[in-house]
């Protein structure tokens, strides 16, 4: 099983400025952006620690269960995901047998364009030894590159009690910290998530990192702000459909539970959308009609028997806002329209500031302000 350093040279090593978005119209492009100006995901780990799984589960949607019969990597994968969501970025599974600074790989490369490393250790197996090769691997990486996110994915934990997974994200924290501080590395930051393919945890996990690698983030935290502010929401999460990755929610703390229930909307919603729904654009013979079926038409309101009401919007075609409010909130569903349109407007210009930099020419679009809600004398 050999490995040609050659399939390498396809890319740039340049790493861009700004995580890009697709345009709104006509997704189904990069919008000029080849895979040199793309940023670049790296999964790493040992051999048979779950990498491949998470890449299928995430944005393959596959069954966890079927992720038992994949073989493992011997090369290195590249998966382009601008061809499956409006977040355009690119992912490399990095066969863990490898070593990636030997001179027969251009490590340089490999990690010069890296925007965030994602080290995957199995939380089920001895992980003594991904503990030496988390080492060896981010003390090199950094001093490649010291810009690269480095998140530590403490997988498999779905087979571990709720004390023993603690214990063990304490333990390898600790490990790995101290052997960081050992090798003289204190300003090199790890982050570490427990998470399964079985749950939404690496969903969650994956939202952390690619939010790392949007530079607008603030600005949509903060347009979310003010529209939950505006409209009586409690939480809303603005999201990759097909993937279900939420790039941005307001400030207040995550409930996982909270972020379960929103995936399992979005997945009711696309495949109602898949039957009911409109077919698919014909410009974009490539994307299934799951993907396509959801437009500008597309919205939701689920009622729990706890008095909340889940309200999902269309803000592209491959980026949806899920709100969660109180009953009695949604009794005003024209003020939060509306409120909702501003807010969609708001998106708009931050997809369209990148655009306008590069031409010089950064004016605002008049986004009207949303609304409160106004009490009668």
């Amino acid at each position: 099983m050999s490995y040609e350093p050659d399939d390498m040279g396809q890319y740039s090593v340049s790493f861009p400025r700004d995580f890009n978005y697709g345009p709104e119209d006509g997704e189904g492009d990069s919008g000029g952006a080849t895979p040199e100006h793309k940023p670049r995901i790296l999964l790493m780990g040992l051999r048979r620690s779950g990498k491949s799984s998470i890449q299928k589960v995430v944005f393959h949607k596959v069954s966890p269960n079927e992720t038992l019969f994949l073989e493992s990597t011997n090369k290195v994968v590249k998966e382009d995901v601008t061809n499956c969501s409006f977040v355009v970025f690119q992912i490399w599974d990095l066969p863990g047998h490898l070593d990636y600074f030997d001179s027969t790989f251009d490590s340089e490369h490999i990690f010069g364009g890296c925007g965030a490393l994602i080290f995957v250790i199995d939380s089920q197996d001895d992980y003594m030894d991904a503990l030496a090769k988390l080492h060896f691997t981010v003390s090199r990486a950094y001093k490649i590159n010291p810009k690269i996110k480095f998140e530590v994915f403490i997988h498999k934990v779905d087979g571990l009690s709720d004390d023993h997974k603690i214990e063990t994200q304490r333990d390898i924290h600790q490990r790995a910290t101290d052997d960081l501080v050992d090798a003289g590395l204190e300003n090199l930051h790890l982050s570490f998530y427990l998470t399964s393919i079985y749950d939404h945890s690496i969903f969650e996990a994956f939202s952390k990192v690619i939010q790392k690698l949007i530079p607008q983030l603030p600005t949509l935290e903060n347009l979310l702000d003010i529209f939950i502010s505006n409209s009586g929401i409690e939480k809303a999460f603005l999201f990759d459909v097909v993937s279900k990755v939420y790039i941005a929610t307001d400030s207040s703390p995550v409930d996982m539970q909270s972020y379960e229930l929103c995936c399992d909307m979005i997945d009711v919603v696309l495949d109602i959308s898949m039957i009911y729904g409109e077919d698919g654009d014909s410009s974009f013979p490539d994307r299934s009609k799951e993907e396509s079926a959801f437009n500008t038409e597309s919205s939701s309101v689920i009622k729990l028997n706890n008095g909340t009401v889940m309200y999902l919007r269309e803000v592209t075609k491959y980026l949806a806002l899920v709100c969660i409010l109180r009953e009695d909130s949604f009794k005003k569903q024209g003020l939060i329209d509306y409120n909702f349109w501003c807010f969609r407007q708001g998106i708009q210009e931050v997809f369209d500031l990148r655009k306008k930099h590069a031409n010089g020419d950064i004016v605002p679009n008049g986004i009207p302000e949303p609304q409160k809600d106004v009490k009668a004398n």
